[in-house]
C-alpha cells in the first residue's frame, strides 16, 4: 500500500486502448448495439459538456465535479462545482492530484495539481431509445498516496458490457488524509471527494443515459477499502445500490508489524481520528508547521494556517506516510469500517468481493528489486517481529523447506494472514448479517507483471493489481496476453457488469456464481484454465490464522 509498485494502476484515457478484447455485448444486451448513436453533448450541473467519439465509445473527460480545494479550501470537506456557462470541452482529461509517486502502468497521466477534482465519463457508442444504461463508478487504487481515474480506459469495460463508467479523481496523501485537532473532516477528504463524484454521478446519469437507481462503486486496493468504508458511512445510505471490491480486505485486511513493508508498524487502512490527529500534528511538525500550544485545537489551528501556507511542492514531501490513515470517529465515517462490518452495521446492499492469490509479492518482490531483503537467515527473525510468541507455530505452518525461496514464503504468509483471511472473513460477516455476497479470487498464475516486479528468482504470480488489465485497459496498452486470458477477461467484465446491473454476477457459458454463506465458502475461483468454487479458508489456512492468539 504504502509502495508504488502494487498499489493500483492505469492506462491514458485517450481511448486508444479501446479494442482489446472482444467487443461483443453479453447476452442480456444482445440486440443493443443496433441501438441509436449516444449524443456527445450532456447537460449537466457542471455545464453543457462536448464530448468526444472514440472507437466504440463516447467520453466526457476532465469533467470537474467539485470546486478546486486550493487555497483556503486547502482541507475542506468539496464543495459541488458551479454550472458553468455556454459550452464546456470535455476531450481532456483534467491534472490528476498530487501524489508520492506514480502508480503501475500509469504513463501519460495528466501532470499533478492540486485543483485536481475531475472525473472521466465512457459509454458504449449506441444505445436504445429510452433505454437506461447501468452505471459503474470506479475509485482507484494506489496505497492512499497515488493514482487517477483518468488512466483507466473503461472502453471494453463498458462495450461489452454496456454500461456507463464512471472514473474519479480525489485527493491523496497529506492532501487527502490529513488530521488536525478541530479540522472539520479530518482524515476524510478522501473519502469526502469520492462520495461527492458519486452524488455527481447520481444526479447527472441520466444526461449520459444512465440509470441513477442503479449506481455500483467498484474498486481496488485503497479504492475499494474505501468502498467497504461507505458501507459503513451514513453517506452511503440511498447513494449506492451495490459495491464490488477488488483486493479490499472486506475492511478487515491488516498487517502485523514489518508485514506490509519492512519497519512499518502494525497498520490496517483505518486510523482512530484521535491518532490521526497526532500523527497530523507530528507531520506538521516535520514541515516546520509545530506549536508550542500542545496537542490541542490552538495546536490545530496553528499548524493548519502554517501548512495552508506551505507549498504544494514541500507537502508533498510528506504524502507519501499518509497512507492508511483514513479516520473514523468521525461524522463521515462514525465506526472502525472492521467492527461496523463485523457488528452488521453496514448499508444493505449486494457485494462482490475479490481477492488475488498472491497478493503480498507485489511488495516484496518490489522491496527485493531493491535490495535483496528476505533471506533464509532472515525468516525467523521477520516471522518473529510479526507474530512475537506465535512465530514458532507460523513458521511449522509455512516452512522454508515448501517454498522456492524465503521471499516466496514470507510473501505466502502475509498474503493469507493480512489480505485473503481478513477478506474472507470480512465477506461473511457481511453474509451473516445478511448482505447478499459474492466472493472470488483472481488466480491468474503468468498474469502481466505490471508492477514491475518479477525477475528469475522470483515469480509475482497473480500479485495486488495483477486483475486489473482484465477489466481495463492500462497505461493506454491492452496487457492481456494468450487468447485464454482475453476470454478470462470478457467473462470477468461479464460478472462484475451483469452484478451492476442486476445485482447477481453472470456470465453466458460460464459457472454459476453462488452466493458466500460463510467462512467455508464458496468462492469463484478465476483463472485463464477455469473457473470453478474453491475452498478460500482452506487453501489459505485462515483456520489456522483464525487459531492463533492475538
Amino acid at each position: 500500500m504504502g509502495l508504488s509498485a502494487g498499489c493500483g494502476a492505469g492506462g491514458d484515457g485517450d481511448g486508444s486502448a479501446g479494442s482489446g478484447g472482444s467487443a461483443s455485448l453479453p447476452s442480456s444486451t444482445t440486440g443493443l448495439a443496433a441501438g441509436e448513436p449516444a449524443p456527445l453533448t450532456a447537460d449537466t450541473s457542471s455545464g453543457r459538456l462536448q464530448g468526444m467519439a472514440t472507437g466504440q465509445v463516447r467520453q466526457f473527460l476532465g469533467v470537474r465535479y467539485a470546486q478546486p480545494p486550493t487555497g483556503a479550501r486547502r482541507w475542506t470537506t468539496p464543495v459541488p462545482a458551479p454550472k458553468q456557462t455556454g459550452t464546456v470541452e470535455a476531450t481532456r482529461a483534467g491534472a490528476s492530484c498530487p501524489q508520492a509517486g506514480p502508480a503501475p502502468g500509469a504513463a501519460g497521466a495528466a501532470a499533478p495539481s492540486e485543483d485536481c477534482l475531475f472525473l472521466n465519463i465512457t459509454t458504449p457508442a449506441t444505445r436504445q431509445h429510452g433505454e437506461r444504461l447501468p452505471v459503474m463508478v470506479w475509485w482507484h487504487g494506489g496505497g492512499f498516496t497515488s493514482g487517477s481515474g483518468s488512466v483507466y480506459d473503461a472502453a471494453r469495460l463498458a462495450t461489452r458490457g454496456h454500461v456507463m463508467v464512471v472514473t474519479v479523481n480525489y485527493r491523496l496523501g497529506v492532501f487527502g488524509y490529513l488530521s488536525l485537532p478541530g479540522l472539520a473532516g479530518s482524515g476524510t477528504f478522501g473519502l469526502a471527494d469520492q462520495v461527492l463524484a458519486t452524488r455527481w454521478t447520481k444526479q447527472n446519469a441520466e444526461a449520459f443515459g444512465g440509470d441513477p437507481n442503479s449506481i455500483t462503486v467498484f474498486g481496488e486496493s485503497a479504492g475499494a477499502m474505501s468502498a467497504c468504508a461507505l458501507l459503513t458511512s451514513p453517506a452511503g445510505k440511498g447513494l449506492v445500490n451495490r459495491v464490488a471490491m477488488s483486493s479490499g480486505g472486506a475492511c478487515r485486511v491488516h498487517w502485523p508489524q514489518g508485514g506490509l513493508l519492512p519497519g512499518t508498524p502494525a497498520q490496517t487502512p483505518f486510523v482512530s481520528l484521535a491518532d490521526g490527529e497526532r500523527f497530523g500534528l507530528s507531520q506538521a511538525g516535520t514541515l516546520g508547521c509545530a506549536d508550542a500550544h500542545g496537542a490541542g485545537t490552538g495546536a490545530g489551528a496553528s499548524a493548519l494556517a502554517c501548512l495552508r501556507r506551505a507549498s504544494t511542492g514541500d507537502l508533498s514531501k510528506v504524502t507519501s506516510l499518509f497512507s492508511d490513515v483514513l479516520a473514523y470517529g468521525t461524522p463521515l465515517l462514525p465506526l472502525d469500517p472492521a467492527k461496523a462490518i463485523a457488528d452488521g452495521h453496514n448499508i444493505d446492499v449486494a457485494v462482490l468481493s475479490s481477492g488475488n492469490r498472491d497478493e503480498q509479492r507485489a511488495f516484496v518482490g518490489g522491496v527485493e528489486k531493491l535490495k535483496p531483503t528476505y533471506t533464509a537467515a532472515s525468516y525467523p527473525q521477520d516471522l518473529a517481529t510479526a507474530f512475537g510468541a506465535n512465530a514458532g507455530r507460523v513458521a511449522a505452518q509455512y516452512p522454508l523447506a515448501r517454498f522456492p525461496s524465503a521471499a516466496i514464503a514470507w510473501s505466502t504468509v502475509i498474503t493469507d494472514a493480512s489480505w485473503m483471511c481478513p477478506m474472507l472473513a470480512g465477506n461473511a460477516d457481511l453474509a451473516r448479517h445478511g448482505s447478499t455476497v459474492f466472493s472470488a479470487e483472481f488466480a491468474d498464475p503468468h498474469p502481466t507483471d505490471i508492477n514491475g516486479v518479477g525477475s528469475p528468482d522470483f515469480d509475482p504470480g497473480a500479485a495486488h493489481a495483477t486483475d486489473l488489465p482484465y477489466l481495463f485497459d492500462l497505461g493506454g496498452h491492452n496487457h492481456l496476453g494468450a487468447d485464454a486470458q482475453t476470454t478470462l477477461a470478457n467473462t470477468m467484465i461479464d460478472y462484475w457488469t451483469s452484478f451492476a446491473r442486476t445485482g447477481a454476477p453472470t456470465a453466458a457459458g460460464q459457472p454459476t456464481w453462488p452466493r458466500l454463506t460463510n467462512t467455508t465458502g464458496p468462492t469463484l475461483q478465476l483463472a485463464p484454465t477455469g473457473i470453478h468454487t474453491v475452498d478460500l479458508a482452506a487453501e489459505h489456512h485462515c483456520a489456522f490464522w483464525q487459531s492463533l492468539p492475538r
